[in-house]
């Protein structure tokens, strides 16, 4: 079992980095596959019946034993490696989001990753107030002993590296770590993996798309105690930042800007929905310090342990999970209830769907039919 403090060994952690490198296997089907089967190996092994029972002609494509080696090598030549949930490195408060990835790469310092960190996001197009206040923000909160996390794009983010550089910085990356993005902070990153910390999901080689950066946004809210936005237009990624912070339970703080600035509208508008205003960074730490520690996880991902229960449905009760799918969101415990089968039964059928391709996964643990 990957618990608090354990650690796996490198057949297990090249089984673990084939499995959710496999395709149709994200975090969430990651940890019911390996709950479920025991281990990853057992999983990797029950995977082509198991999409074939959802649906699928064909099986996943799963990656070799020498593919996985290949990816762990390339990394640590870059001086990186991989951190299991559970691993005592791994951030506890990474560990407690709904969809935290099993596995990250990281490269630099891996005792800041247990360090209490504060997000700071906010506009690629950032005004010269915008970056002055940035700065200010995160020297003062690394003088204060917490870490900042962002997201390594230009404007807000940039400021926040590198005025929090010297002190303890998180830069999530939307690709590989090989794969710099922007071009422009390529120095950047290569000073965080040396003094701060580079991390990523993503596999070697992989280059940032689109839809790639709310995937990353979930982790730098998920790394952090609070989120604090600095600059944001009305439409803004920092904006599905600071969403996706609420969704975890996270504090969020918005620095307020003019009216006549687009570049403060969501900021503006994120105060007028709650948010904790930010003139300076007390309004940050006397919200956050009472939360440093109390984080709890939630039960963990297990490996060479006991299967979980998840009982085989029967085939009249497996149409009668897919006939309440459809292409509108359903929660599982709405299914759970509607169906009146066990949660376990329901959690199979779900899986054999995802694997198979035709499930999609929707934020609150609701799932329609692609």
């Amino acid at each position: 079992m990957a618990g608090s403090g354990v650690r796996l060994d490198d057949g297990q952690r090249r089984d673990w980095l084939r499995l959710i490198r496999t395709e149709n296997v994200g975090p969430r089907a990651f940890r019911n596959l390996v709950n479920r089967f025991g281990g990853a190996r057992a999983a990797l092994e029950a995977l082509p019946s198991l999409a074939r029972r959802g649906g699928s002609l064909i099986p996943p494509r799963i990656p070799s034993p020498a593919e996985a080696e290949d990816e762990i090598a390339a990394l640590a030549r870059l001086n990186g490696r991989f951190i299991a949930i559970g691993e005592p490195d791994y951030p506890p408060p990474l560990r407690a989001i709904d969809d935290p990835p099993p596995l990250i790469a990281i490269r630099g310092r891996a005792e800041l990753l247990t360090e209490p960190t504060v997000a700071i996001v906010g506009s690629r197009n950032a005004s010269g107030a915008g970056r002055t206040m940035t700065a200010r923000l995160a020297r003062g909160l690394g003088e204060a002993g917490w870490v900042v996390a962002s997201g390594l794009a230009r404007g807000i983010d940039t400021t926040a590296h590198e005025a929090s550089l010297a002190s303890g910085t998180i830069a999530v990356v939307a690709g590989g770590h090989d794969r710099p993005y922007p071009r422009e902070n390529e120095a950047l990153q290569a000073r965080i993996a040396e003094q701060g910390i580079v991390l990523s999901e993503m596999p070697m080689g992989w280059e940032a798309r689109a839809r790639d950066f709310p995937r990353r946004n979930r982790l730098v809210s998920g790394l952090s105690l609070g989120v604090v936005v600095v600059e944001a237009a009305e439409r803004s990624g920092s904006l599905i930042t600071a969403r996706m912070a609420g969704e975890q339970g996270r504090e969020v703080f918005a620095v307020p800007g003019s009216p006549l600035d687009p570049r403060a509208g969501g900021t503006n508008a994120l105060i007028k929905q709650g948010a904790a205003l930010v003139t300076d960074i007390a309004d940050i730490i006397d919200v956050l310090r009472p939360l440093v520690g109390r984080m709890e996880p939630p039960g963990g991902t297990h490996e060479d342990g006991d299967a979980a229960d998840y009982s085989e449905p029967a085939d009249d009760a497996r149409g009668r999970i897919l006939a309440l799918l459809g292409p509108s969101p359903v929660g599982l415990d709405e299914l759970v209830v509607l169906s009146g089968r066990p949660a376990g039964e329901v959690q199979v059928v779900l899986l054999e769907l995802e694997l198979a391709g035709r499930l999609e996964r929707h934020p609150g643990n609701a799932v329609s039919l692609i």
